[in-house]
């Protein structure tokens, strides 16, 4: 017959053996939340170390190497000045289509976009014959306003070195509504993985033909893998226009974020040359 002391003490066992299993239980759990939030903080630094940019470069994003350039001193700044002027009056674009637009433009021609910010002019030499579908995507979005009244939404100064623009939202995720086959991925330009000072590229989800409106402006010698069109390359004026818009440095003090300056597109134009 089992005594009190004794039924004492395995209740107490009992107690202790279920504590120790809460407690494990516990642990266990408390891992996989540590292994959890771990993974996804690498998601988010490996994200803030991109350019979807898109995105990504999102809308639109992409990869990008620490060690590819040296620290830009705008990186440091996080509280300039607003070197821009007033917005032009309007609205944002909330135009969407279902489907790329038909090809309009002469494959073998030359066409020139011009971005008239509020910090000025940005000059681009596009490149059809290399890139034709982008730049009859950014013909047929220029010509029905899709661009005017947007905001530059995203500014990178450390690792890569672009400002974001072409999503009427603002928001880093807006788009046309349909999506465009990549090009020139094997442009000689990119050679190393480098997108050169002066290019203009489109961001994207990080998918395969997935670029949208959404492009960058690469201001200085930025190493990406090569997935992001290489669309046309920026005038002496659009890189002026750029270093202002870099030096005054983001917001967040990271290294990527929200302009510091306004940079709004009051108008976007596509002409043949």
């Amino acid at each position: 017959m089992v005594s009190n002391e004794q039924r004492r003490r395995q209740l107490a066992r009992e107690k202790f053996e279920r504590q120790q299993a809460r407690r494990e239980a516990a642990r266990r759990k408390a891992r996989r939340r540590n292994t959890v939030v771990a993974a996804g903080l690498a998601v988010v630094l490996a994200a803030g170390a991109t350019a979807y940019a898109t995105g990504a470069l999102s809308s639109d994003s992409g990869d990008t190497k620490d060690n590819a350039a040296p620290q830009s001193p705008a990186a440091q700044t996080s509280k300039a000045a607003d070197p821009c002027g007033k917005p032009a009056p309007g609205s944002p674009s909330t135009k969407k289509w279902k489907s790329e637009p038909e090809m309009t433009i002469d494959k073998s021609g030359s066409y020139a976009m011009q971005l008239q910010t509020t910090c000025g002019t940005v000059d681009i030499k596009l490149e059809a014959d290399k890139a034709p579908h982008t730049v009859n995507s950014f013909n047929f979005l220029a010509g029905q306003g899709f661009y005017d009244h947007s905001k530059c939404h995203r500014l990178t100064t450390a690792g890569i070195y672009v400002l974001q623009c072409g999503d009427p939202t603002g928001s880093g995720t807006g788009g046309p509504g349909y999506t465009i086959p990549d090009e020139n991925l094997k442009d000689p330009r990119l050679k190393g993985n480098v997108y050169p000072a002066g290019t203009v590229a489109m961001a994207n989800t990080g998918a395969a033909n997935s670029g949208g409106s959404q492009f960058f402006l690469v201001y200085q010698d930025s190493q990406l893998d090569p997935k992001y069109t290489p669309v046309g390359t920026i005038g002496e004026e659009g890189m002026k226009t750029l270093k202002k818009i870099a030096d005054a440095g983001e917001q967040s003090g990271a290294g990527d974020g929200v302009p510091n300056a306004t940079v709004v597109i009051d108008k976007a134009t596509v002409a043949k040359s």
